[in-house]
């Protein structure tokens, strides 16, 4: 017997997404985007290894600080403009909120997306939809196959700055909303590009 993989919906609100199963035997995550079901092919091995390197060094630190804050994997994101119609899942995000049964991250505080050559564009589109999220103070974008990274940071006002501030491989990572600061080079510390340095 052959199994038929169920058809992907055209439109979807936010409610239908979340209880709705798409059948899928890769196991992939999914995205509601505009009403529209995405799948998020896996990442590179660079790709997961930054991931756990920068949800270490966040953890460490949050537990060393006594924090009430936490780092949250794959969290689900509901942007402010077009909430009906769109569930985002960035590769990393810290909340300050109790913790919760809910498929959405409360009040996330920063964002943090890895930056692949095959995702660049879906995950540029995402950090422009985070930026409605009303208790988001921070997002950084780390690349995946060099040493850099952008920091977009929230001003007083609740403006966001026109351009990025880029980090280089002699920066320090700094996230304020946490008192975060690491090396950034810490960050590559189990890829191929350490190896590079």
């Amino acid at each position: 017997m052959v199994a038929l993989r169920k058809r992907v919906p055209t439109r979807m609100t936010l409610d239908e997404f979340l209880v709705w199963n798409p059948g899928d035997p890769r196991g992939w995550t999914w995205q509601l985007i505009d009403g529209e079901p995405a799948a998020m092919a896996p990442g590179s091995h660079a790709d997961a290894v930054i991931q756990s390197e920068v949800a270490r060094l966040l953890g460490n630190h949050l537990v060393d600080q006594r924090s009430p804050c936490h780092v949250v994997t794959e969290p689900g994101i509901v942007p402010r403009v077009g909430a009906n119609r769109n569930y985002r899942v960035p590769d990393l995000g810290v909340t300050c909120a109790p913790p919760s049964n809910d498929p959405m991250v409360p009040e996330p505080v920063v964002l943090i997306e890895i930056l692949s050559p095959s995702n660049e564009a879906d995950t540029r589109a995402n950090i422009w939809a985070y930026t409605t999220v009303p208790s988001l103070r921070e997002i950084l974008a780390i690349r995946s196959t060099r040493v850099e990274a952008e920091l977009l940071v929230r001003d007083a006002d609740g403006t966001w700055p026109a351009e990025p501030e880029i980090i280089g491989p002699a920066d320090a990572v700094r996230l304020a909303s946490i008192a975060f600061s690491s090396p950034l080079s810490s960050v590559y510390r189990t890829t191929a590009l350490a190896a590079d340095r």
